[in-house]
Parts: C-alpha cells; structure tokens; sequence
C-alpha cells in the first residue's frame, strides 16, 4: 500500500488522443520546470513494445527521467488497479525528492485510477465470462456489443466495439449485480484524493490530427513496425494482438491480408481510437483544453504557477472529481 503525504502533492496531467503530441510537448515542458515523467501509456509499459507506441527514445529517456516505462515484459500484464498502486508511488519518490512531477498519457481509465483508485468491483465469475466468450465466438463481437449498448448505452459509447474484454467485463458486472457498470462508475467517488491536480488535455483540428496519425503510422513501417511485430510473435507475447497497429501488421505476418491492407486497417482503427479518446477526455469538465498549434509557453505558465502555488483559477481539479473503473 502507498503511503500519502500528509500534505497532497501537487500532479500535472498531459493528456489527450493519440498522436496529438502529448510526448514532445511534455518532455519540452518538463525540461523547463525540472519535472520527472511518469507514463500513463497502457502499452509503454511493456518491454518491446516500441515503435508501435510511439514509446519515448533512449535518447528522450536519458534527457530527464521517465518512470513506468519498459517494467514488464508483454506476457506479464498488468491490471489497472497495479499499475494506479504502482503509478502513485512513483508520484510520492518523486515529490519527495523535491521534483515537480508529470502525469502524460491518452488511456483515460489509467489516468483517473491514478487519481485515486478504481471502483470496488464483484470479482471476476469464470463461469458468465466463458458464456459470453461463447456467444462471442458462435455470433460475433458485435452482438455482445449490442447487449451492451441495450442495458448500459453510456457504456457502450466509452468501449469500442472490438474491444471484447472490456465488453465482457462490463456485462459481468451487470449479470452479477443488476445494475450497470457506467453506474458503478458514478457512485464510485473518494474521501481523499490523494494528490491535487491540473489536468491540460491537448486538441488539434481534427483533419490534422486524423492527418497526423496517419503520417505517424508510415514513420512507424520506416522505422520497423514490421520487424518489432515479428519479434514479438516469435516469443509467443500475446497481448501485442489486442493493440492496435501491432494486431493489424501481425495479420499480415500470417498472411491474412496484404501489408497495404494491414496499414489502411491499422490507420483506421488508430483514428477510431482518436475519437473515443476525446469523448471520454471531453466528458470531464475539468479538463483545460490546449490547441498545440500554440505552442508550450501557455502550458508552461499555467503550470508552472499550478506547482508554485499560485493558480489562475482555470485549471485546479478539486475533490468532487470522479474515478472509473
């Protein structure tokens, strides 16, 4: 259990959709403020996983510290309730050794469980999860999905319609307790946060950022996209077949579809992911809003007087913020 500070530590969050700069911004910013970086990636964690992620360089690592980068290999995964356990006791070394500290990420659930935590969910049944399991298999995602948009619309509009393990997961909450799990959610609130926080979410027109994504996702083939799939593969690592752009280049590898195929496929569901992305970020009120087009000196300021202690107002989120889970 991490042991909290008597006094809240003050945590800058940097978030946003894929692809919107959230990396090169933070770092630029970080160096300015004398920050560390904690990670809130749900895929640079894992060793390995490197160019698919847009994982920070070597190079970037060694300009300022990075924290949860590369702690796992892909066969060891991580839940999110470790990862927020891990997360804040990194946030507490790096406070107390005088450093102002950077939350940077686009998974929304990994950055609110840091916050404080996740709902106190039933725990798993192996008996409904292998009857969904089965329906998915004899009659689609798609219609597991369906089931969940009927009895749980607004969680149906956060998981994406191919992500089957969320879908499970969240009509199993709702066959155990007869209530929804975006409900579960809502109610789930803290005594205490842990930290005090200001929370910039970066934007971009969206024909830029969908240009963007797809501008990155050709560099990511340049650099060996292709080559770090079949690494991957040959270790037996399952869990690069559910990330998106790794799942896609892996189908290729077996020779299900064409390498253009899988890099038009891989495109698209990285803008998909985009969209989802800003919807559940635009869902918090609290969130201030920053068109990168701008610049870092607006981010940096606002920052900078968040950790000094002095804030315009616009950016403090307080205590009545919600967790999910």
């Amino acid at each position: 259990m991490t042991i909290m500070p008597s006094r809240r530590i003050r945590v800058g969050f940097i978030v946003g959709p894929t692809a919107a700069g959230k990396s090169s911004l933070a770092l630029e910013i970080a160096e300015r403020l004398g920050a560390e970086i904690v990670n809130a990636d749900s895929r640079q964690i894992y060793r390995g996983m490197d160019i698919g992620t847009a994982k920070p360089s070597a190079e970037e690592r060694r300009r300022l510290p990075h924290h949860l980068i590369d702690i796992r290999d892909p066969d060891q995964p991580i839940d999110v309730a470790e990862f927020a356990k891990i997360a804040q006791a990194a946030i507490v070394d790096i406070a107390q050794r005088g450093r102002p500290v950077l939350v940077v990420g686009g998974s929304g659930l990994y950055l609110r469980a840091i916050c404080g935590g996740i709902f106190s969910a039933p725990p798993a049944s192996q008996q409904i999860r292998a009857e969904l399991n089965s329906l998915a298999r004899r009659h689609g995602i798609s219609h597991l999905f369906g089931q969940l948009v009927q009895v749980d619309p607004e969680a149906g509009s956060r998981i994406g319609p191919n992500d089957l393990k969320r879908i499970v997961r969240a009509l199993e909450v709702y066959q155990q307790t007869g209530v929804p799990i975006s409900h579960h959610q809502k109610r789930h609130s803290f005594a205490q946060r842990p930290f005090e926080t200001l929370v910039i979410g970066l934007t971009k027109p969206r024909p830029e950022l969908y240009a963007t994504i797809d501008q990155r996702f050709d560099m990511m083939i340049e650099k060996g996209l292709v080559d770090e799939v079949r690494q991957l593969l040959a270790k037996g690592y399952q869990l690069p077949l559910s990330t998106i752009g790794y799942r896609e280049i892996a189908g290729y590898l077996r020779g299900e579809i064409g390498l253009s195929e899988a890099v038009t496929l891989a495109k698209r569901a990285s803008r998909r992911l985009a969209k989802r992305q800003l919807t559940w970020f635009r869902a918090d009120p609290e969130i201030v809003w920053y068109d990168t087009s701008h610049g870092p000196d607006a981010v940096s300021r606002l920052l900078q007087g968040f950790f000094s202690g002095q804030p315009d107002g616009s950016g403090f989120r307080g205590d009545s913020a919600e967790a999910t889970g």
